[in-house]
C-alpha cells in the first residue's frame, strides 16, 4: 500500500502476515501512522525501514520515526553514509546493504537495485515472500537493460510516472530545474514509464500503481492515459487496457492491495 507519493513526500508499506516493511519515510510521522492504522498496524509493528536515497521527500520524518520506535534502517552503502553525516538515526540501527545482493528480513527476501538519480547511491527495492514478488521503483531519470531484467516476473509494481514532457517544458519551473527533472539522473516521464512497463508486463502481473507524480507537471488522468498509450505503441503483445492501472496520490496514497 502506498501511504503517500509525490514531490512533497513518499512512504510505502509492503508486508506479509509476519513481516512489515516501510519503504521511505518522507511524510510526517502522523501520516505514516495513519496509513499503518488502515492495516491495523502501528510503528511498533514495523520490522524495518528501507530508504531509497537521502533526498528530503524520502527521509523527512525518519529521525522522528526512529526516535519513537527504534526500527532497523536498511539502505545502500552511499545513502548510509549520508544518513550518518546527518546524524539522523543511531549508528546501531543503520544497516548498509550491497546492491543486487539479496538479504532477508523476516520472511521477505529483499534486493536493492541501483537507479539513475542525482543522489549519493540511490536504489529501488524488489521484495519476495517466495510466492509473490513486488517492486517499488521511483526516482530514476532513465533505466537500463539490467533493471529491466531485474523487474521481470513481478506480481505487483509501483512505478514512477513523474511528469508529462510537454507540461514540464511549458510549466513554471526555472530552466535548470526542468533540465534536472528531464535529465538521466532526474525523474521518469509518463512516456518512459510506459515504455519500461511494456518491457515487464506478463500474464500474471496483478497490480500496477503509478507513483511520484508531479503536481505541476502531470495529472492522474494524463499519467494513466500516456502510460497506456505507450504500451499500445510498444512491441509487447499487450494493450494498455489489459491491466488496471492505479495512480498513487500525494494526499491519500493508494488502496490496500493484497496478492
Amino acid at each position: 500500500m502506498n501511504i503517500a507519493s509525490g514531490s512533497s513526500g513518499n512512504a510505502t508499506y509492503v508486508g506479509t502476515d509476519h513481516t512489515h516493511i516501510l519503504i521511505d519515510s518522507g511524510v510526517s510521522r502522523k501520516r505514516i501512522m495513519e496509513g499503518l492504522k488502515r492495516l491495523d498496524l502501528s510503528l511498533k509493528d514495523l520490522d524495518a525501514v528501507l530508504i531509497t536515497h537521502e533526498h528530503s521527500d524520502h527521509i523527512a520524518s525518519l529521525a522522528m520515526v526512529e526516535k519513537a520506535s527504534l526500527i532497523p534502517v536498511y539502505t545502500s552503502e552511499g545513502t548510509a553514509r549520508q544518513l550518518q553525516e546527518k546524524e539522523m538515526i543511531p549508528q546501531e540501527l543503520l544497516h548498509p546493504v550491497g546492491k543486487e545482493q539479496p538479504f532477508r528480513i523476516g520472511d521477505l527476501r529483499i534486493t536493492a537495485l541501483p537507479t539513475s538519480h542525482d543522489a549519493a547511491d540511490p536504489v529501488c527495492y524488489r521484495l519476495s515472500d517466495g510466492r509473490s514478488d513486488c517492486a517499488v521503483v521511483t526516482d530514476l531519470g532513465t533505466y537500463d537493460e539490467a533493471l529491466v531484467r531485474q523487474l521481470q516476473g513481478l506480481d505487483a509494481v509501483v512505478l514512477e510516472a513523474n511528469h508529462d514532457v510537454r507540461m514540464l517544458e511549458a510549466g513554471p519551473y526555472p530552466y535548470p530545474l526542468k533540465r534536472r527533472i528531464a535529465g538521466k539522473k532526474g525523474h521518469l516521464s509518463n512516456e518512459d514509464s510506459g515504455r519500461l512497463l511494456s518491457r515487464i508486463l506478463h500474464d500474471h502481473l496483478k497490480y500496477i500503481a503509478l507513483a511520484h507524480l508531479s503536481r505541476k507537471n502531470n495529472t492522474e488522468d494524463l499519467a494513466r492515459l500516456s502510460v497506456a498509450w505507450e504500451i499500445d505503441l510498444g512491441e509487447c503483445s499487450y494493450r494498455g487496457d489489459d491491466f488496471p492501472i492505479a495512480v498513487a496520490d500525494q494526499a491519500v496514497g493508494t488502496e490496500i492491495f493484497m496478492f
